[in-house]
């Protein structure tokens, strides 16, 4: 017998040290060459680590939320024969997801994926294995017009793992390249509810939940926001009938393609607002202490993923028009979920749009995007009755859809009535909706 200490190699990048964020194995635990050993987490990415080698589990570097510097062991394994240590990687370790922020929230959804190995095919159901294996927990029926016959591309990882769960893998649909990822088992054993994975009814546990990786990323970014930046926050309301008609209107002329949802008029209107209040489209270095106004319009987009909260950007927003502006939302929104978002994607933003759409309560007080200097929330779109002009010269009462708008600002570098005036601004441009049209 012998040890074999496989040590944190080369992230790529200049990363010095990565964050443990899940064990895949313990002490005891004998895994297989190419097996699942943990998860970790730089500030650009998520990376899976492997072991190179099979053999049982002597010693972790740690617990999970413990930070490991480059180069040190991280597991040590006892092997048939002394294999010493990892050495150097030739290569960077090939990221899981890219990198994501909420200033930065880096992430997206759950992590995952293989690490450039060639592809292998998973034996099927129903073939008679050479000799006699332990006795497998029983499978799902095959998905309607899903054949178990069929070729599954796998890595030896994601095989073994599915394995663990009592995962069919005919049954599993993959999110991209027609190739099984960890990804995949996820999103199958959360919407299946297979394996006793479908949550807990009325009474159940109590659980305690070590807050790391992305989500005490997002923690430490809140808290560094508010601690940092002296928010003040705006609410007006505006008459929105107008615009839900040129949407319903426009969405008729148009079958094909994306469907406009509120967020590119808004989007829209913001982009034609902000030249006219050139502070609230900037970023402030609060340790230089100098303010950078832009230009171009990058739009952050807060979006919610299973693994939290996420910014993906839309570069130049000003210079697209109502449909490129739906087409990128959907892309990116999905990259983010899909964790296929580019790292360019996911930072830079110059100002931030954030919705809860149909849950978005009357009001809100949104925290700051740091280092930007403001943030909009429009709130849900409610009816009511109003006095509207009769074409008489009078008033009457009719029904009309309104919505607030809460924006939260940075009172170091913009000024309330900046704030205010520029919330008139986007109200003008919402309840003329016309002008969003003209060049």
């Amino acid at each position: 017998m012998g040890r074999f200490v496989f040590r944190l190699p080369d992230i790529g990048e200049g990363i010095a040290e990565a964050e443990i964020v899940a064990w895949h194995v313990k002490v005891g635990d004998r895994i297989e060459e190419d097996g699942r050993l943990a998860d970790l987490m730089t500030d650009k990415a998520t990376v899976e680590m492997e072991s190179p080698v099979a053999g049982k589990v002597l010693e972790l570097a740690g617990e999970v939320g413990d930070v490991v510097a480059i180069g040190t062991p991280l597991v040590v394994l006892e092997t048939e024969g002394d294999m010493g240590e990892e050495p150097a990687p030739t290569a960077p370790v090939v990221p899981v997801v890219e990198e994501r922020t909420k200033a930065a929230p880096e992430v997206s959804a759950r992590p995952s994926t293989d690490t450039g190995r060639a592809d292998l095919e998973v034996e099927t159901p129903g073939v008679a294995p050479s000799s006699s294996p332990p006795p497998e927990p029983a499978r799902p029926e095959p998905v309607e017009g899903h054949s178990p016959l069929a070729k599954v591309l796998a890595s030896p990882a994601v095989r073994q793992r599915a394995k663990e769960l009592g995962i069919d893998l005919a049954q599993v649909r993959p999110a991209e390249g027609g190739r099984i990822r960890h990804a995949d088992l996820d999103a199958f054993v959360s919407y299946s509810g297979e394996k006793g994975y479908a949550p807990a009814g009325p009474g159940g546990r109590d659980e305690t939940i070590k807050i790391v990786g992305l989500r005490r990323r997002i923690a430490e970014n809140m808290a560094a926001s508010k601690r940092n930046i002296p928010h003040f926050s705006y609410v007006e309301e505006c008459d929105a009938t107008d615009l839900e008609k040129l949407r319903a209107d426009l969405n008729a002329s148009r079958p094909a393609g994306p469907k406009l949802t509120l967020l590119p008029l808004l989007i829209a209107a913001v982009c034609r607002a902000l030249p006219g209040f050139p502070m609230l489209n900037a970023r402030y270095d609060d340790e230089a202490n100098v303010v950078t106004r832009h230009g171009a319009v990058h739009m952050g987009v807060a979006t919610m993923t299973e693994a939290g909260l996420m910014v993906p950007v839309i570069r130049d927003a000003q210079a697209k028009n109502l449909w490129q502006l739906a087409a990128e939302i959907l892309r990116l929104s999905e990259a983010a979920r899909t964790a296929s978002a580019k790292a360019e994607e996911l930072s830079g933003s110059t100002f931030t749009i954030t919705s809860l759409g149909p849950l978005g309560g009357i009001a809100s007080t949104p925290v700051i995007n740091r280092p930007e200097v403001a943030i909009l929330a429009p709130n849900r779109i409610v009816e009511r009755p109003m006095f509207v002009p009769d074409g008489m010269g009078g008033e009457r009462i009719g029904k009309r859809k309104l919505m607030n708008l809460s924006i939260s600002c940075d009172h170091r570098v913009v000024d309330g009535y900046d704030a205010a005036a520029f919330v008139q601004e986007v109200k003008r441009l919402i309840e003329t909706p016309v002008l969003l049209l003209t060049d």
